[in-house]
């Protein structure tokens, strides 16, 4: 469930040295969807719109990142890309009594998948990635200017902007709702904390070597928009040409806001995809 006053709010459970929230709805066989790393980010604002599709066959869990949302911060703060967040999710799943979801992860979350996928293989079974990152990547002045976002509204445009092909997403009033959720007490300085500069350093953290791409299993359904400035279409063509068995769907005229940009589609490719597990 979520709270009626700010739906970005779910439940709560203690992971490690921090308070995850995370939102529980649905049931059947459990669906784990990890958000991106944009600023005002949380699993509500990143996945409201596939929730309720899900939901209706599916247990989806969708917590928000440590550093992200309404996930409280450890004590001390300390980031270890990707050790953090997957102590993060495999507490939560244990927590939950889950041992084995599938996975949707968007750009950031996206890499968080395959090092869930090498790491914990045993945790996963279909995986969906979109916009994913974990594969050698140039870092571009685009991935900087989210990294280093600080707070305006002039500032959450400009990375709207980043994000979207279709400019006509970006009004005022979504910056505006973007934008407040940065200044909300202790969500930049968490922020900042994330991907400290120098950032190329982060982004090399994030790679999985292709040989470990090579010796995954799963079932993958790689997504991504032919436009998408943040993290370029060959990285997921790499996973194609590399994942063993994976398929991959890419969407003309979109940036990175698949699920937002390409929104029915999007919702009835992974919907179908987690749907022919059920039958396979």
């Amino acid at each position: 469930m979520t709270n009626v006053a700010n739906p970005e709010i779910g439940q709560s459970l203690r992971t490690g040295t921090f308070d995850t929230n995370y939102h529980d709805v649905g049931t059947g066989d459990p669906v784990l969807l990890l958000h991106g790393s944009g600023a005002g980010v949380s699993a509500w604002a990143n996945w409201r719109g596939l929730i309720p599709v899900l939901s209706k066959g599916f247990r989806v869990i969708a917590p928000d990142l440590v550093g992200f949302g309404y996930t409280t911060l450890p004590d001390p703060v300390r980031f270890s890309i990707f050790d953090t967040w997957i102590d993060q999710i495999i507490g939560l799943l244990d927590h939950l009594g889950i041992e084995k979801a599938h996975v949707v992860g968007n750009s950031f979350g996206g890499g968080l998948a395959l090092h869930l996928a090498t790491r914990h293989p045993d945790r996963l079974d279909r995986i969906v990635l979109m916009g994913a990152g974990g594969v050698q990547i140039e870092f571009t002045d685009e991935l900087d200017a989210l990294w280093g976002y600080t707070p305006s509204v002039e500032n959450m445009k400009r990375i709207m902007d980043i994000m979207a092909y279709d400019r006509s997403l970006v009004t005022d009033e979504l910056a505006e709702l973007r934008y407040r959720a940065t200044i909300r007490p202790g969500a930049q300085e968490a922020f900042e904390q994330v991907f400290p500069a120098p950032r190329q350093r982060w982004l090399d953290a994030q790679i999985v070597p292709d040989d470990e791409l090579a010796a995954i299993e799963h079932e993958v359904l790689i997504l991504h928009g032919r436009e998408d400035r943040v993290v370029p279409l060959d990285a997921s063509l790499h996973m194609f040409h590399t994942i063993p068995n994976s398929q991959l769907h890419a969407f003309g005229r979109c940036g990175h806001w698949t699920q937002i940009e390409h929104a029915e589609r999007f919702h009835r490719l992974v919907d179908g995809f987690f749907r022919e597990g059920l039958t396979a």
